[in-house]
């Protein structure tokens, strides 16, 4: 009889701060994981009518790590923009210890024309293996500000680059499914 392999990693996504869960890019990353247990999540600012900012960020690494307790087993973490962002910063904080990895798609590296602003600070505490997904004409980070920003991460990271690509990474979905999906399955997670 053949043994239900019950090791498979959940992964857990947060979405941008000015989108929902059902983002596109989320969206295609579960359907490429296929039987994986994928959560496609929302903060509790983007769940309420009405356009909000964000609160700060240990309020949304709460709601994370919250979220990431009632998850059985290892887990992936991560999202787009500011909810990879999140994850990351749960993650070096040692708020999810059973995480075993980071997808961070469109990480905002620095805002808008302000390189001197880099949100990095958490980056040599995180110890878990990461996957950056970018676009080479990103306005939040350049190809050089975050392979170089990045060699401060401990664990292995690899980058994904998307031609062309700005921050919002449209028209490929499929392409970050496939390199998330491809990234996760090799690392057996």
């Amino acid at each position: 009889m053949a043994q239900i392999e019950t090791s498979l990693v959940s992964v857990l996504l947060y979405p941008g701060a000015g989108t929902r869960r059902d983002h596109p890019t989320l969206v295609a990353v579960q359907e490429a994981l296929g039987r994986r247990r994928v959560h496609r999540e929302e903060f509790v600012y983007q769940t309420i009518s009405g356009r909000r900012p964000p609160p700060k960020a240990p309020v949304l690494i709460d709601e994370i790590a919250a979220r990431a307790k009632r998850i059985r087993g290892p887990i992936v973490l991560g999202g787009r923009s500011m909810g990879g962002r999140m994850c990351s910063m749960a993650v070096a904080a040692g708020r999810v210890r059973r995480a075993r990895g980071l997808v961070l798609v469109a990480y905002p590296l620095h805002p808008p024309g302000r390189p001197e602003r880099l949100r990095t600070e958490h980056f040599g505490d995180i110890d878990v293996p990461c996957l950056f997904v970018s676009g080479t004409r990103d306005l939040f980070g350049s190809q050089s500000e975050l392979e170089s920003a990045t060699e401060a991460i401990p664990g292995d990271v690899e980058h994904v680059w998307i031609p062309n690509g700005t921050h919002d990474l449209r028209g490929a979905d499929a392409h970050i499914a496939e390199a998330v999906a491809d990234w996760i399955t090799r690392r057996e997670c």
